[in-house]
This record gives structure tokens, sequence and C-alpha cells, in this order.
């Protein structure tokens, strides 16, 4: 490649070494494929990256979206990206062959959008959140749904969406108000607004399919009253063809960074003639959306991942290639300059990049392995995968959106005043980031869900599952010498985290109540992610270890060690903080639930 944005060698080494993916094909729904098939399509993938979207990558964010007579118009070649998308089968890639898709693993469609956010996050967007509209559509539309909308969403000539927020609910979707009032013609009337809707209403499609909540009128209230319709901004017309569906454009929101792609307030019903169609049954439309949402809370995760990629490989070709300064030893200053990777300061900001990068994508790899498994068991051993994935996908969200903010400016930083300015892609990959921590449910939220939902869900047995993972991993390294030591590391940091968990749920939560239990929730997410990112570091090192006793070529064998190297990193700077962030956790006073408004003014 030109321009480096992921390695090829890491995500095949993933793919083969460290999850063994082609176990898969032994289950008869993925039994078509095989290594050779998973290598194709990621090859084609990494030519994609590089042709179809890293092109466009500074056109997009310095030309953005615009709102024109009523119209969001975007780059010209978010047409062209879409219809590639669609005639090669990657947007409907995970389907079953009956609704026309490839059934593809997801852990390589996964690793395949990985690359597509890494080249270009902005362009790489719109096709993902057609797929998780029209897998929603695929799963719990009626038949005559599925063969209206599916095949042009997947052929790319129509955009999905998935529009939930509202100006006075934001999170909180208990409030929504947009309200569905049926009819006697098989479809409802939608009156309202959505705020933040991404890739909506914009020119690079021929027509646009919301997956929207909305509540039935008369329905209960909070979130049981919540309904799923499909709403397109073009409907079919009775006497054939297409017409406007009475969605508008109320706005469009100019942003810091991500500026490729439109985020849309639309406006439904404003001549009371917005049609929507229910989708499965009424009130079980938040049921229905999360499945869209986990996804999407995945995707944000894979999106962190790929642009701290790009960031990185941004920043190591330049400390490679920029001479400055010498070493601290070195005092003659008529001695060569060296090469800014040579200092011990920049290594250290590589290597947390490093860690931060294939750490979150190794994690999105096991979630999406967890995915496979579970579609593919059944009884025990599925629910066993859809705990593990249930309980993994805030952090998975979460660490790598928030870590690749972190990881993006050390990036920045590697290159001095340069990484500041626009000549150089830092800047831009550093704007493009700061999205990910709010997109699809706030770190926060994740924090809650995670401490107040799945560690706790079915008894805490999925929390159970997590650390039988965890301790899977940890014998397997202990039968390795030179990884005893970091085994030992993991086994120590799991007994904090049951430590820590158990004081939150028997003491806090019991004793004095939800406000406290999740008051800290997200120092919980960000210990729970340190240790997490452990484990997907010592499962590579594991493989890095196997793959070098096997004596390969000297270049492989610095692949090889540069792994175990950035794992040693990763135990030696990050893992250390869960020891403070544990002390916090259980020694909080609850300040944040008593300050009292009046504190915060001078």
């Amino acid at each position: 490649m030109a321009e480096k944005f992921v390695s090829e060698k890491t995500i095949k080494f993933l793919v083969h070494d460290v999850f063994d993916v082609s176990q898969l094909v032994q289950y008869p729904y993925f039994s078509d494929h095989s290594r050779e098939v998973f290598d194709m399509v990621l090859d084609t993938a990494l030519k994609m990256g590089e042709d179809l979207y890293r092109p466009y990558f500074e056109e997009m964010d310095r030309l953005p979206v615009s709102l024109v007579n009523g119209r969001v118009k975007v780059h010209p070649h978010v047409r062209t990206i879409m219809k590639e998308c669609g005639a090669g089968g990657w947007i409907g890639a995970e389907f079953p062959y009956e609704t026309g898709g490839q059934q593809l693993p997801l852990t390589i469609s996964l690793l395949s959008e990985f690359i597509f956010n890494a080249a270009n996050y902005s362009a790489a967007v719109f096709a993902s959140l057609t797929t998780g509209a029209a897998g929603l559509i695929e799963s719990f539309g009626s038949h005559e749904m599925k063969e209206k909308y599916l095949p042009k969403m997947m052929s790319g000539e129509w955009q999905g969406t998935m529009a939930l927020t509202e100006p006075q609910a934001g999170s909180s979707l208990s409030d929504v108000t947009t309200v569905a009032e049926p009819t006697d013609k098989g479809y409802f009337k939608l009156k309202g607004q959505k705020i933040f809707i991404s890739a909506a209403d914009h020119d690079g499609v021929d027509n646009i399919v919301h997956l929207l909540l909305a509540k039935i009128k008369g329905a209960p209230a909070g979130v049981k009253g919540i309904s799923l319709f499909v709403v397109p901004r073009e409907r079919f017309a009775d006497e054939g063809g297409l017409e406007f569906n009475d969605v508008n454009s109320a706005g469009i929101y100019h942003k810091m960074g991500y500026r490729g792609s439109p985020i849309v307030q639309l406006g439904l019903g404003e001549e009371n003639n917005c049609r929507g169609w229910l989708v499965g049954e009424p009130n079980r439309g938040l049921a229905y959306m999360f499945q869209m949402m986990n996804g999407a809370r995945i995707g944000v995760g894979l999106g962190a991942a790929g642009i701290a990629s790009a960031a990185y490989y941004a920043s190591l070709q330049y400390t490679k290639e920029r001479l400055q300064g010498r070493k601290l030893s070195q005092k003659d200053p008529s001695t060569p300059q060296i090469a800014l990777i040579e200092h011990s300061d920049i290594k250290r900001m590589l290597l947390l990049q490093r860690a931060v990068v294939e750490g979150s994508l190794a994690l999105l790899t096991q979630c999406a392995i967890y995915h496979d498994l579970e579609k593919v068991l059944e009884g025990d051993q599925s629910e066993k995968y859809n705990l593990l994935l249930e309980l993994l996908t805030p952090v998975a969200k979460s660490y790598p959106s928030e870590m690749g903010i972190l990881s993006t400016s050390a990036g920045i930083q590697c290159l001095g005043g340069y990484g500041y300015c626009e000549e150089f892609p830092l800047e831009q990959h550093y704007r493009d980031m700061r999205i990910h921590p709010i997109h699809e449910g706030t770190t926060g939220i994740q924090g809650m869900d995670l401490l107040g939902r799945k560690m706790t869900m079915k008894g805490g047995k999925a929390a159970q599952l997590y650390i039988e993972e965890l301790q899977k991993t940890i014998q397997e390294a202990r039968e390795i010498e030179s990884l005893r030591k970091y085994a030992g590391d993991l086994e120590s940091a799991a007994k904090i985290l049951q430590k820590v968990t158990a004081h939150l749920t028997s003491e806090v939560a019991a004793k004095k109540g939800p406000d406290y239990f999740l008051a800290d929730a997200t120092v919980y997410l960000e210990f729970f992610g340190y240790i997490c990112i452990a484990w997907q570091w010592l499962k590579i090192a594991v493989s890095a270890v196997k793959a070098l006793e096997s004596n390969p070529a000297e270049k492989d064998a610095d692949f090889y060690k540069g792994k175990i190297l950035t794992m040693q990193y990763h135990y030696g700077y990050e893992l250390p903080k869960i020891n403070g962030l544990a002390e916090i956790l259980t020694n909080s006073e609850g300040i944040t639930v008593d300050a009292t408004e009046n504190l915060f003014e001078d």
C-alpha cells in the first residue's frame, strides 16, 4: 500500500492464528466457505479500501455535506461507493442465501468493515448503516416488506438509517413522543421530529428507508409503548412508482469531524401525510431495535479502532522518516541526528497506539466469533455465546472509542507541531474520532449497561462465563514459560475484578441503592476495559510465541516479537491502572450523587 492504514498481516494473524475463524466452516450454515474464501474476501476489502475509499478521505472532509432546497447533498463519490458495495454483495454479506445474502461469518465482514473504516470512516458508514437497517427488516419484517425493501437496500440503491433520537428525549428513549396514528389502510400516519440521524435524506442514493421508533396512539407510557416502523422518504404510490412521504430535512448539524456523512434533523408529517409501516408486533419496537443498536455499538467501536489504526500508521511512518535530536547519551552535536522512532518517549507513544488498536481489534473479533457461534449452535451453548456477547458489547463499544482518542492524540504528539496541521492526516483522524464516545449511547450509558445490567443478568451467569474465558487463556499461557508472569498478572486482575464487583453489588447497591451503585459506572467500565484488553493481548501473545517456536523467517519473527512487546507494554503500563481505579470504586463516598447544583457556581 502506498499509504498504509491497516496491517494485512495482523488481520490475517487474528483470523488464522488467534481465533481460527476457519473452525466455523464445520457448521452447515457456513460450510460453503473456506480459509481461501476468507482470504479472498479480505484481499478484496483491502483493495477496495485502497482504491475506493482512501482517495476521498481528505476531500470528503474539506467538502462537507450541505442542505440545498430541503435536500442533503453529499460528495458525489458516495453514490459510487454504495453501488460498488451493493454490486459486490458487501451490504448483505452476512444475510442468509434466501434473502440474497452470502452467509458470510460476521467475523470476516467485520474485519472487512474495519478496513473500510480505517481508509475513510465518513465514507464507510453509508453501507454499514444500510446493513443494520436491512437486518431489522430481514429479522422482523413481513414477507411483503422484505420483498419491497431488501433488494433495493442490498443493491446499494436505497440507504437505510436508524431513527431513534428526539430533541426532548436524547438518550432517554422512554420520552419518545413521535406519534403513529392507525388507519384502516395498512399503514400508520406519523408526526414528530428526529435528530442526529446519520446518513439521512441524502442524494447519494435514490431513496432513504428509516427504521424509526414511535408510539402508537394510546400505547403504554415509557419504553413499553414503543413500536418500530419502516418510514421511507419516498413511498410506493398506489398507482405505481414512488411519491414523497412527507419526511422533511429540517436541518443538518455542522460537526468538528466525521464531515463526509450527514447528521440530519427530520420533520415527520408536516403535511399530515407521512406514512409508516409497522415492523413485527406493536410495542415491541425497542426490543427489535436493540438488534440493530447492539450491532451499531460494535460498529462504533470498530470505527474508532479503524481511525486509530490509520492514525497509528501515519505517525509510525513519520517517526521513521523524521530525523530529530540525538540519544541522551550522545553529547557530540556534530554526529548525525537520529530518527524520532529511536527516542524512548516516541516508542512509548507508538506502543500505546498499537496496544489500543490491536487490542481493540482483537476484542471486536472476539465479539464477532461469539456472534457467529451463537448463530450456529443450540441450547446452552448458543446461550453461552449470547451472554458473553451481551456482556462484552458495551466494552467493545467504549474501550476503542475512549482509548482511541488518547491513541490518536499520541499520534499527533509524535509529529509535534506538524500533527496539529492540516497538511498531515492526524488532525482529521482526531476530529473524526471524537464522535465515537457519543454515538449509539454515550460512555456513561455503556457503563450503566455493563455494571447495572450485564454483570448481574441471569444471576451473574454472564459474568461467570466471562471469568471462565479468562481462566482458559490464563491456563494456556501458564504452559508457556515466558508468559507465566503475565498469566499470573491477569489472574490477579480477574480476582480484583471479582472483588470490586462484589463490593459494588453486595455493599453499595444493596445498602445505598441504585443512585450510588451506578454513580461511578463509567469508572467501572474503564477498569473492566483494561482487564478485558489484557485478556486479548495474552491470547495474542500465546499465538505469537507458538508461531516463533516454528522458526519463522527473520522478518516474520520480528512481526511476532512485536506482538509480544506490545503485550508487555499493556501489562507494564496500562493494566496497573486498575489498582487506582479499584481504590476509587471501593472507597467512593458518593460525592457525585450528593453534590448539589449550587456548589458548581462561582
